[in-house]
């Protein structure tokens, strides 16, 4: 069967077979991009390519040993990336990817939230500050002190004062409001973070690891404010560079050009 043979064969429901696979696997390597799975991913391609060499060179005691290795590889790779099928899953099943299910009006949580940052980093008062997205933080509201206040930047540096009974945690935000105070987060399993960076910062990329949240740091020792999403942690961030990286991750991911206006305007 020559090429054109099989492009005569398609129909259409072929077509939207190949399409459908092809959009399942880019979403799952936009998952995994710049993270620890990619070299072990490349890994396994590699020992996949070295088994199909051994048995077409007839290397017969190297690719009987393959192919043992690589019966077990589904198992592996389920407990290797087990982070990342999570935030997959969680990616395919958010209703907002369709364009439906209303979101929360995040805009007047940008002010309040870089005044409190800029007066804690003054002050040198360490804080942990983390905004749910798509992803419910419920587990994680429900381990802390439970508020539903009304967000002020006030009530944010009260909270973090030293010596203040919740001041101890993570302030979780959710639509608009201080839905809890005191709240502990996953460490990140990240191993090559410099070694400056204490218990908030690993906690607000163990969070920015397992969902979608974007978490905001003030570090006690130095002042800084810095802001973690997705697994990356952005460093020394001033009050004009915060509100542009809320505005990035909170809003322009989701309204497109209209996010983008509101930015320069801000700036």
């Amino acid at each position: 069967m020559t090429f054109r043979d099989f492009l005569d064969s398609l129909v259409l429901a072929d077509l939207v077979d190949i399409l459908a696979v092809a959009v399942v696997i880019y979403g799952l390597l936009l998952v995994i991009r710049r993270t620890r799975a990619v070299p072990v991913l490349i890994g396994i391609v590699v020992l996949l390519a070295i088994s199909f060499l051994s048995n077409v060179f007839a290397l017969r005691t190297l690719h009987t040993l393959l192919e043992g290795l690589i019966f077990y590889l589904p198992f592996a790779a389920v407990v290797i990336f087990q982070d990342q099928i999570r935030r997959a899953l969680a990616s395919f099943g958010r209703t907002s990817m369709l364009g439906i299910g209303p979101r929360a009006e995040l805009e007047s949580t940008f002010n309040e939230v870089v005044l409190a940052a800029t007066a804690l980093a003054n002050g040198r008062t360490g804080a942990l500050v983390v905004i749910e997205r798509d992803e419910g933080l419920r587990e994680f509201i429900e381990g802390g002190v439970e508020l539903d206040a009304a967000l002020s930047a006030d009530l944010l540096i009260n909270i973090f004062t030293p010596g203040a009974p919740l001041h101890d945690g993570a302030v979780i935000i959710r639509d608009d409001k201080v839905a809890a105070a005191a709240c502990f987060l996953p460490l990140t399993r990240q191993t090559d973070l410099p070694i400056e960076l204490g218990t908030r910062h690993r906690a607000a990329l163990g969070i920015s690891d397992e969902t979608d949240a974007v978490a905001i740091v003030v570090s006690e020792e130095t002042g800084r404010i810095s802001a973690a999403h997705n697994g990356e942690i952005t460093l020394d961030l001033d009050s004009r560079e915060l509100r542009n990286y809320l505005y990035k991750h909170l809003v322009r991911e989701t309204r497109g050009e209209v996010a983008e206006t509101k930015v320069e305007r801000a700036t």
